[in-house]
């Protein structure tokens, strides 16, 4: 449970690591970044805030979180070792922030502790939805990517282009090729061109067909364009990988 920080999350949030003091830090002069929370995992936690970022590294268990401007940086330390960093962009409402700016003026009040303590807990619930929202996101873009792939695996004979595949799905070229980088670091391009060579290998194995029409069932207008690039990636023509590939068969009997 100790790895993951999702699940430290729901603990502090439910009660299992009771939240005991809140502890604001001095901010440091000369040495403002983004605000940071610290929560040591102890029997009884206790939490470090500082709206300058200047939080000590503890040799305790802890969960430490940097709320930069774009994304937020959540890191688990076993003693001083890291054992897990998890990174969110903030968006939708700034809840974040409006809890940032309680905590801000709460360090005027240290005293408040019942007040402060939820405050960090409604902070380390705000985070635990970003993380959770993060998730799905990255599934949704995980199926939608796998969904892709079959559709140019089944189609990759058809003149498939970028648009013409981003308008199959209802999305436009640009995420198209964001998903295929992010979620496949592959380009949409060099993707399609895999596949096909891939098919055409299968073909010139199994087939004796003639080039240019091997090309054509690939998906290739071009047989002259499509030896060159099947060279570029074998190193080899067409009718030498097939020429090799049948004299290894040969070989073998």
């Amino acid at each position: 449970m100790f790895h993951d920080i999702t699940h430290i999350l729901t603990a502090l949030i439910k009660g299992a690591f009771p939240l005991d003091q809140v502890h604001f830090v001095t901010p440091a002069e000369n040495n403002r970044t983004s605000p940071c929370l610290s929560v040591i995992l102890e029997t009884r936690c206790e939490a470090f805030f500082s709206a300058t970022g200047n939080v000590p590294q503890y040799s305790s268990n802890s969960l430490r979180i940097s709320f930069g401007k774009q994304q937020l940086t959540l890191q688990l330390y076993r003693g001083n070792a890291l054992i897990q960093q998890q990174q969110i962009a903030r968006r939708g409402p700034r809840t974040g922030a409006f809890l940032l700016q309680t905590l801000n003026e709460l360090q005027m009040q240290p005293t408040e502790q019942d007040t402060a303590r939820l405050v960090i807990l409604s902070l380390l619930s705000h985070c635990r939805d970003l993380l959770g929202s993060d998730i799905h996101t990255d599934s949704r873009s995980r199926a939608l990517f796998e969904a892709v792939r079959r559709f140019i695996d089944e189609n990759h004979a058809s003149a498939l282009t970028r648009d013409s595949v981003a308008g199959a799905f209802y999305i436009s070229p640009n995420y198209l090729s964001h998903l295929f980088q992010k979620t496949g670091n592959v380009g949409f391009n060099e993707y399609l061109t895999q596949t096909r060579l891939e098919h055409a290998r299968q073909l010139l194995k199994g087939y004796d067909l003639k080039i240019k029409d091997i090309a054509a069932r690939c998906g290739f207008t071009d047989s002259n364009y499509f030896c060159r690039l099947f060279r570029k990636h074998t190193e080899r023509s067409p009718s030498e990988y097939r020429r090799q590939y049948h004299s290894q068969l040969i070989a073998k009997k």
